[in-house]
């Protein structure tokens, strides 16, 4: 089974969860994410606790034909889609091709075009694994820890 890594890599209460998508046998990234950011995994409005879960294709009344992250606790309908700032979101994961700024807000851009590329990466799959972790802790917690900045001499 294909395991799709999402590694979140930055947060703001107010603008979401920046993060990437790497195929786990794959050298590079091949898409960028944007969540909620972590509001205690509460529906519509958090991204969901990190860990290991299994995706299946969904096909949404809204989204269309996608895939639906499984067994999040305390969750349903959690998705994969397009989407370009958290206000798109509703608690799901936006795909996208790069980091911009929409009317001043941080979000993602090419979102269309980065959501089809993974669809069509997908469309012989019935399920792959979703491994969501923070760049900087592989041990499971749901928000970054304190970071430490090391200056050069």
């Amino acid at each position: 089974m294909e395991t799709l890594d999402l590694i979140r890599v930055s947060t703001d209460e107010h603008v979401g969860t920046f993060g990437v998508l790497q195929w786990r046998d794959q050298v590079a990234p091949f898409a960028v994410s944007l969540e909620d950011p972590w509001r205690d995994n509460q529906k519509n409005v958090s991204c969901i606790p990190t860990g290991v879960y299994q995706a299946a294709s969904f096909d949404s009344p809204t989204h269309g034909p996608t895939w639906q992250i499984m067994d999040v606790p305390n969750r349903t309908y959690i998705l994969l889609h397009k989407g370009n700032t958290h206000v798109n979101t509703q608690g799901c994961v936006l795909v996208a091709e790069n980091y911009t700024f929409i009317d001043g807000i941080p979000g993602v851009g090419g979102s269309k075009r980065g959501f089809d590329e993974f669809m069509r990466f997908t469309r012989n799959m019935i399920a792959f694994e979703i491994n969501i972790y923070w760049a900087c802790d592989r041990g499971g917690r749901d928000a970054p820890g304190p970071f430490v900045t090391v200056d050069d001499e």
